[in-house]
């Protein structure tokens, strides 16, 4: 007896693919929790602010709790602080905004706190002498390529490198406008990381790659020092066409 199942497609015809996933389609992230390593220097404060002024659920982490816990009533907006390891295990994703010259110590000490977490590394290695900035480039290849290696059980991504401190913090800033770069290996985990982004008004995350691809992204922002100390700006990046 022969099968005439209306479902299969008919000899000589190709079954439809499906649609292309939208780029722009990017998940409801307002429910999670963004704990911010590093979240008492300029630049993990400045995200930790921005995020928070947004709306999102936000702990700044740092060595010291109650050094976090002073930064987090200065920020307001229902930001807490917390000791890096609490700040890790409570939140959902973990941005790491340490100094490159503690990077690996503090997340080699956090490997278990950081377990099965989406992780997003904004580090920038960099090098100064007299002719200014200089990328410097670490022997796993990038910054998040390092904290790849050394937390094999998170999720590493790569974002928010290119972004002024200065502007973050400065409170009668409405928008910034400027793109975030965010490198990956997971599209699910890239997605969210963009949709992070662009929840801070005037930003938007874009994709930029695979991790392999995170040490130009890294580098360019010795680029960006030389833009701001020639114009006295505080310079970020559009991606244009898209």
């Amino acid at each position: 007896m022969t099968s005439t199942d209306s479902g299969n497609s008919t000899p000589g015809q190709s079954a439809a693919k499906p649609a292309a996933k939208d780029p722009w389609d990017l998940p409801d992230v307002s429910g999670l929790v963004v704990g911010v390593l590093g979240g008492t220097g300029p630049q993990g404060k400045g995200l930790a602010y921005r995020l928070a002024r947004a709306g999102q659920k936000v702990i700044i982490g740092s060595r010291a709790a109650d050094r976090a816990e002073a930064a987090a009533a200065e920020l307001g907006n229902g930001v807490e602080g917390a000791e890096n390891a609490e700040c890790a295990r409570r939140a959902d994703v973990v941005i790491v905004a340490v100094p490159w010259e503690g990077h690996a110590k503090t997340l080699e000490a956090l490997r278990s706190a950081l377990t099965g977490k989406l992780v997003v590394d904004c580090v920038n290695p960099l090098g100064f002498d007299k002719k200014g900035a200089y990328a410097l480039k670490p022997e796993e290849g990038s910054a998040a390529e390092q904290a790849a290696a050394l937390l094999p059980e998170s999720r590493v991504t790569a974002a928010f490198h290119h972004l002024s401190a200065v502007l973050l913090q400065d409170p009668a800033i409405e928008r910034i406008e400027t793109d975030v770069m965010v490198l990956g290996e997971a599209r699910a985990d890239t997605d969210v990381v963009q949709a992070l982004a662009g929840r801070i008004e005037g930003m938007r995350g874009v994709f930029a790659g695979r991790l392999r691809n995170a040490h130009q992204v890294e580098s360019l922002v010795a680029n960006l020092i030389s833009v701001n100390r020639r114009y006295k700006a505080h310079a970020g990046l559009r991606v244009t066409d898209i």
